[in-house]
């Protein structure tokens, strides 16, 4: 069974696969600090100095009432709140990754074809009567010696 297990690992699809993963979840947190710590600042400056991390709304207090100024000191408290300013970073995030795989397989589908030639054009047809096959450009069968012409 081991051996077994072995043999299906090591097919390369799944080593592949493994690899993709590996790499999608690294670039999935490189993104996610992208938009965090480099993208969401200035656009919060921008719009009054709002820092989306911290915006939330608070549905419930804590052991300490409210009004709370940071997610952390809602979360400390024990407040029980919708952080719909993560949720925006997330989509942002989200928005970037789908954006980059996009990008990566619409690059894919142009090499993939780039590799594939055109069909080439026929240089045989069938004959019309006897179902042989003869050159294109041939106006009488070579095998059946019939006259090729608009029947074949």
């Amino acid at each position: 069974m081991l051996k077994e297990f072995k043999e299906f690992a090591m097919r390369g699809n799944v080593v592949d696969m493994a690899v993709g993963i590996i790499i999608g979840g690294a670039f999935g947190t490189i993104v996610k600090s992208m938009v965090s710590d480099v993208l969401m600042p200035p656009i919060g400056l921008l719009m009054g100095g709002v820092d989306f991390s911290n915006l939330f709304l608070t549905l419930k207090d804590g052991a300490t009432a409210g009004p709370y100024l940071a997610l952390a000191d809602a979360q400390a408290a024990g407040a029980v709140t919708i952080n719909y300013g993560v949720f925006l970073n997330s989509v942002v995030s989200f928005l970037i990754v789908a954006f980059a795989v996009f990008i990566v397989i619409r690059n894919i589908n142009k090499l993939k074809k780039e590799e594939e030639a055109p069909p080439a054009e026929p240089t045989t047809k069938e004959c019309g009567f006897c179902q042989m096959t003869i050159p294109i450009k041939a106006t009488k069968c070579g095998h059946c010696t019939a006259e090729l012409g608009k029947s074949a």
